[in-house]
């Protein structure tokens, strides 16, 4: 297993540098001039040259590539042709409102899936199963910026039961401890912040794992129906054990393996999905940084933030991979 993992690790590198690659070619292609954008339409040509030159925005892409891999190794992401800030201390103060956004929606994408698709396997062919597939088509159907603008319209404009907007209220203080306001209002004890940013976070949470969970739930039903019928499922039921044990702790872990597969590639869609859902909200994550950044021409701060949500979706991929071991004894990795 350690050297599975590894091996796993070492895969990133050419993963993360085809990444980096693509990302730094497709930004350079995208028109219009980061030196005009920060120097304004009133720049001369000289001034403009000149903070060309110091960007070394005049260098051949590929020396410009390389200047980049070989400062990235080192922990130096560069600096952000907007602000000057370092691009990496930018994105890790951003990084853990995504992950608390994308945890909340990969929990309504887990349990609601889950449950929609059990229940649907469990009463196949009933009104259940009829109505849990209806809501799992609806998901999937429904793109996330209408049904982000729909939610905000009925519960914060009509209903006003939620906030539409934001992180936290600007009149609640909390003392930042790990930038995870859920969890550093929970360490000071502060519960209107608790509060406040739980209510903030309940719209883009199911916005951005609506479309998850209806995948979730029709994987489950799936896989829940075939691990039903299999011979030690009816033995279970014939040694007279309670239904509830024979579907959650027989057929359930058999069936989990193929639903894992999906709940990883659902992590990596939520990275990518938080983006729209961010500036719908005006949910202060990577996500919204990195339109910002790119409507800016911010080279290095798009680059930035595109490699860190690559290395977030294959970090958990790993993860995934490991857990099959504990789900199924039979899977070994030499």
């Amino acid at each position: 297993m350690g050297g599975y993992i590894v091996r796993r690790l070492l895969q990133l590198v050419p993963v993360l540098l085809g990444i980096s690659m693509v990302v730094f070619i497709v930004v350079h292609l995208i028109p219009g001039d980061p030196v005009m954008v920060m120097l304004g339409e009133r720049a001369t040509p000289e001034s403009a040259e000149r903070l060309r030159e110091e960007l070394g925005l005049n260098d051949p892409l590929p020396v410009q590539y390389v200047h980049y891999i070989s400062n990235a190794l080192r922990g130096d992401l560069g600096r952000s042709v907007r602000t000057n800030d370092h691009v990496a201390i930018e994105i890790l103060i951003r990084y853990p409102a995504t992950v608390e956004l994308t945890l909340a929606s990969l929990l309504i994408a887990i349990f609601g899936g889950m449950f929609l698709g059990i229940v649907s396997a469990v009463k196949q062919y009933s009104w259940a199963d009829q109505a849990g597939m209806v809501v799992a088509l609806f998901g999937v159907s429904i793109p996330v910026f209408w049904l982000g603008l729909m939610l905000i319209l009925v519960f914060g404009v009509w209903l006003h039961w939620l906030p539409i907007s934001g992180r936290l209220s600007s009149d609640i203080p909390l003392a930042i401890i790990t930038r995870f306001n859920l969890i550093d209002s929970v360490i000071t004890r502060n519960s209107p912040a608790f509060w406040d940013s739980l209510k903030r976070l309940v719209l883009p949470a199911v916005t951005l794992g609506s479309m998850q969970m209806a995948i979730v739930a029709r994987m489950t039903r799936s896989s829940m129906l075939e691990v039903i019928r299999q011979d030690y499922v009816r033995t279970a039921r014939a040694k007279g054990l309670p239904e509830r044990v024979v579907i959650y702790k027989h057929a359930l872990k058999n069936a989990l393996i193929p639903v894992v597969t999906v709940v990883g590639l659902t992590f990596g869609r939520l990275l990518g999905g938080a983006v729209l859902t961010e500036t719908i909200f005006g949910w202060p994550g990577v996500g919204r940084f990195a339109v910002q950044a790119i409507l800016a021409r911010d080279y290095p701060m798009v680059q930035g933030a595109v490699l860190l949500i690559a290395l977030g979706f294959v970090l958990v991929n790993l993860i995934i991979d490991v857990t099959y071991v504990f789900l199924d004894p039979r899977i070994r990795y030499q």
